[in-house]
């Protein structure tokens, strides 16, 4: 086996994690029948700009600018892009935390409605992963709304990120289409690159999401539920392990009961934000739309 060697500072992954690496995101990209590489060209950024106004609209504090993706490139930082064919269907933007951190902050990623549902997000993420490493980077951190039930799952259990931090209104007020009116809460996930819980993920061989029912039978506590009406319904957080629901589909729900879609806001907020602060862990997600956290993890 190779030794690992210095690289700025830093040590570099030794070749077979970084092999593996390269040929799970190679499989991912098979599978979702598309190409994915790096972006730098002109043409290619601009048409970056275009799929994210696509998927985000014209709010008035534009996602990202031809510019700005000109000059992240520029200075050696992360532009992906997945192509159907001739088309782009998905692009992920990153850049270099302090050299110290050893880490790329994945800004945004987004996917077009026609790619949503086949893998291409997934592919777009293994390209990132293999990406980071073959630069000597072992993290990559970015952030995602708790309340979206896909992104937690695809997150947390797909990819095998770890949730670290929970920000209120991180972002300030949101304008774009999808998140317009809401305030943007996030999670702040680190995603452990060669990590063989992770290594496993991207290789498909995860042991699967959690299980609220199972974790409910080991003595669990619903420490936030939701109603008959798909309302939140505050339970206790006292016990060693807790589950904190979120709904089953906020996006919709802001359009036809904004309501109920801030009073979800605010529950999730206090009940998980308080957990962590407190020093429980989120360990794993239930497909069904159920954080489970733990003390003492």
């Amino acid at each position: 086996m190779i030794r690992p060697e210095p690289l700025g500072g830093l040590e570099v992954l030794t070749d077979p994690v970084r092999d593996r690496a390269a040929r799970a995101a190679d499989s991912a990209a098979v599978a979702a029948r598309v190409v994915v590489r790096e972006l730098v060209e002109l043409p290619e950024l601009e048409d970056v700009v275009r799929l994210y106004v696509e998927i985000w609209g014209r709010g008035s504090n534009p996602q990202v600018s031809v510019e700005l993706l000109r000059a992240l490139t520029k200075a050696g930082n992360y532009v992906g892009g997945a192509f159907d064919g001739p088309r782009l269907v998905g692009a992920c933007v990153g850049f270099f935390h302090a050299p110290a951190e050893d880490a790329l902050h994945s800004h945004i990623a987004g996917v077009s409605r026609n790619g949503t549902g086949h893998g291409v997000g997934f592919a777009l993420k293994l390209h990132q992963r293999s990406w980071a490493l073959q630069r000597g980077v072992s993290e990559v951190a970015w952030t995602f709304d708790p309340l979206v039930s896909r992104n937690a799952y695809f997150n947390l259990v797909k990819l095998g990120a770890q949730t670290d931090e929970y920000l209120p209104n991180f972002y300030g007020p949101m304008t774009d289409s999808i998140n317009d009116g809401d305030e943007s809460d996030r999670l702040l996930v680190r995603w452990q690159l060669a990590d063989p819980a992770v290594a496993a993920a991207c290789d498909r061989a995860a042991a699967g999401s959690s299980s609220a029912e199972s974790e409910v039978a080991a003595g669990a506590v619903v420490a936030l539920g939701r109603s008959g009406a798909g309302k939140p319904v505050a339970g206790r957080s006292t016990g060693t392990t807790c589950l904190v629901a979120v709904p089953a589909d906020i996006e919709a729900l802001r359009v036809t009961e904004p309501a109920i879609a801030r009073q979800w806001r605010t529950a999730v907020r206090e009940t998980l934000a308080e957990l962590l602060s407190d020093g429980a862990r989120i360990t794993g997600f239930d497909r069904a739309g159920w954080y489970v956290v733990r003390r003492g993890e």
